[in-house]
């Protein structure tokens, strides 16, 4: 899934000229604590509710308050592995997209990367997910389905795309009936598979921040 596809309709960019009082009524609307800053159609960064409160003065426009992320934006074509990067590089939990042309055309957020991976990793159903990377060549979805069903598990649902990282190779998202995945990748290993990412399911009590870190403390990008 590419960072095009997962855009957030419902956040609106502010223009420079914005005031702060504007930015704050709209970040309670919208339950978030920043949002986009755009100038000719050029993304400037995010502006924050802790730097508005700040400032001390919300009759100031968005042009006078310190913003963040300026460098927190990438390509409409980028993977979403690419964007979960960038939000942890930068300490925040929503990222600009923009065009070829550097032409801001939205944002997306952490809670936005969370369903996407829910949707490929078939998470409906309670278990596991582990992602290989692998050679065309060597997709051998038969001996994948042998070593793991010898670990007394069984794979719920799969989804291959290309891997970002190296265009010779596939990513395999696997969902697994089970949240122990120790064994499992003990024998995936073994048999020299590059797991590059494990996840197991978070509680809802948890941020969407703290659930990147979660699938950060194992993905390798």
């Amino acid at each position: 899934m590419i960072a095009e596809e997962l855009i957030n309709d419902m956040i609106p960019a502010l223009t420079m000229k914005d005031s702060a009082e504007k930015a704050i009524l709209w970040m309670e609307e919208l339950r978030t604590k920043l949002l986009p800053v755009i100038d000719h159609g050029q993304f400037r960064g995010f502006v924050t509710e802790e730097a508005i409160f700040e400032n001390n003065d919300i009759d100031k426009e968005i042009s006078s308050i310190r913003l963040a992320g300026e460098n927190c934006y990438v390509k409409k074509s980028r993977h979403f592995f690419d964007i979960i990067k960038l939000l942890r590089e930068n300490n925040l939990d929503m990222a600009a997209i923009v065009g070829d042309d550097s032409h801001y055309l939205g944002v997306v957020t952490a809670e936005d990367i969370m369903k996407a991976f829910y949707r490929t990793a078939v998470i409906q159903n309670p278990g596991a997910i582990i992602v290989l990377s692998m050679r065309q060549i060597d997709y051998t979805m038969t001996e994948i389905v042998r070593l793991i069903e010898e670990n007394n598990a069984k794979i719920l649902g799969t989804f291959t795309h290309s891997d970002p990282q190296d265009n010779n190779n596939i990513l395999l998202t696997l969902k697994i009936n089970t949240q122990d995945l120790t064994r499992i990748s003990a024998t995936l290993e073994r048999f020299g598979y590059n797991i590059i990412a494990r996840f197991q399911e978070a509680p809802d009590q948890f941020s969407s921040l703290e659930r990147l870190d979660l699938l950060m403390k194992y993905i390798n990008i």
